[in-house]
């Protein structure tokens, strides 16, 4: 009798974003629990946890400008009787509490039998894929983030010598500034005027930055207050993946290509410096990835990944297909729980000149404006999809995406909880996805509520 896992089935259920904050199990209306149902049916159920998984008071708080997001071990139990069996860990949340709260959240993890990848005590535990067996074979996790809100969240290589660094398994990307001519030989004027060129001279007599790290300056490309500017015909943006980066992240993928069936490869990115960036007036109105993360996902199916799953932006964006395995440019947010937090640290009070005994609720609201800006006020980031990858025989024959409501508009303990969006708003969001996804040739049609995906 041939073993299960030769006949190539698999479901792989994808969400986005999940930042859980309370329970989730006391919930019991008809479109939560069928929606768990979808998630806990799945052979494999992905997220990426956007949260640091710590009891209050333990490790310190960082300085940074996002939330301080805190999920408490206790909630693992939920997260789990909701359907989640692997996570990604490598984003901008990842040290939140520093390098003990990174450490702490793993051992929590892995005492909740959680699979999870993308930070560690080295670059290698981070970068190193995690593994979920299932009756139907073994399914892979490589994760990785290219939003670093420090340098310092890197994880870093051990030496025979010397122990490595506890930290995030990182995708750097150089960003180039295309200028015409004119504004070309203004920044250079401005750098020499400035300074910048003698400082940069004072770096190189120093001899303690790598050549790399100094910085262009020649007659096509000129590095100006930390941005890279080059000579062109008109004005763009280019990005790529930082090579040793890239190399380290696929070498686990095909590492974990030769000891798993499947392979799920996961990047968080919120630097969205693409096409949209140079003219939208709304975040929302960002509606594609940069070429490096295009770059990036390409590599990984190439070296052997079965399903690439962005996040960050907090919104969903398009499916590709590429050579018949599933790109999900981004896959929105599930669990958006971020401002009914029960302590905030200290520094994000301050930012916003709250006094001392100011209230978590008085500094979200300060921060929202009263729900009148940032996510409280995007149905977008309130509205997602939830999408299940089924393959067989190796290839995949379809995805079903399920249009899911996280409560926009409704009071702040009932949002970001999701539910089964009814009818209405589901062929509203499905729409919204169809039309980011036709750029990649990707058609939907929309079945009795859902949308579906089949290869061509």
């Amino acid at each position: 009798m041939p073993y299960e896992a030769e006949k190539g089935q698999v479901s792989i259920a994808l969400s986005g974003d999940i930042m859980p904050s309370r329970r989730l199990a006391v919930y019991r209306e008809p479109e939560f629990l069928s929606l768990r149902e979808i998630l806990g049916t799945a052979d494999a159920t992905f997220a990426n946890l956007e949260s640091m998984v710590v009891r209050y008071g333990e490790g310190h708080p960082s300085i940074r400008t996002g939330t301080h997001m805190v999920t408490e071990p206790e909630l693992l139990e939920d997260l789990k009787w909701f359907g989640f069996k692997m996570l990604s860990c490598a984003n901008s949340h990842s040290l939140n509490f520093g390098e003990t709260g990174l450490l702490l959240q793993n051992k929590y993890l892995d005492a909740a039998g959680i699979v999870h990848a993308g930070t560690g005590e080295n670059l290698r535990q981070a970068s190193g894929p995690a593994y979920l067996d299932t009756p139907r074979g073994r399914v892979a996790l490589v994760a990785a983030t290219a939003h670093l809100p420090s340098p310092n969240n890197r994880a870093g290589h051990q030496r025979v010598d010397f122990p490595g660094k506890p930290g995030v398994n990182a995708l750097g990307f150089k960003t180039t500034f295309v200028v015409d001519r004119e504004a070309f030989d203004a920044i250079k004027r401005i750098g020499a005027t400035l300074g910048f060129d003698a400082q940069r001279q004072r770096i190189v007599d120093h001899g303690f930055h790598a050549p790399s790290e100094i910085g262009a300056a020649n007659e096509t490309e000129y590095e100006f207050h930390g941005q890279r500017y080059a000579l062109g015909e008109t004005f763009d943006i280019r990005t790529k993946c930082n090579a040793r980066d890239l190399e380290e992240n696929l070498r686990q993928i095909r590492e974990a290509r030769r000891q798993a069936d499947w392979v799920i490869v996961s990047l968080h990115n919120q630097d969205m410096i693409g096409k949209s960036w140079l003219k939208a007036k709304r975040r929302v109105e960002i509606e594609e990835q940069p070429e490096f993360v295009v770059e990036f996902a390409h590599c990984c199916i190439d070296a052997g990944a079965d399903v690439f799953a962005a996040h960050g932006p907090h919104v969903f964006m398009g499916v590709e297909l590429y050579h018949g395995k599933p790109i999900f440019h981004s896959l929105g947010n599930l669990i958006f729980q971020n401002d009914t937090l029960r302590h905030v640290p200290a520094n994000p009070y301050e930012r916003f000149g709250l006094d001392p005994y100011a209230t978590p609720s008085d500094f979200f609201d300060q921060r929202s404006g009263n729900d009148t800006k940032g996510h409280p006020a995007t149905p977008e980031s309130l509205q997602s999809v939830v999408a299940v990858c089924e393959f067989d025989g190796r290839t995949l024959r379809e995805i079903k995406l399920y249009p899911v409501d996280l409560g926009f508009g409704r009071p702040r303990p009932q949002r970001g909880r999701p539910l089964l969006a009814d009818a209405e708003l589901g062929k509203k969001i499905l729409g919204r996805v169809a039309r980011l996804s036709e750029q990649y040739g990707t058609h939907i049609e929309q079945i009795k509520g859902r949308g579906v995906i089949r290869p061509v």
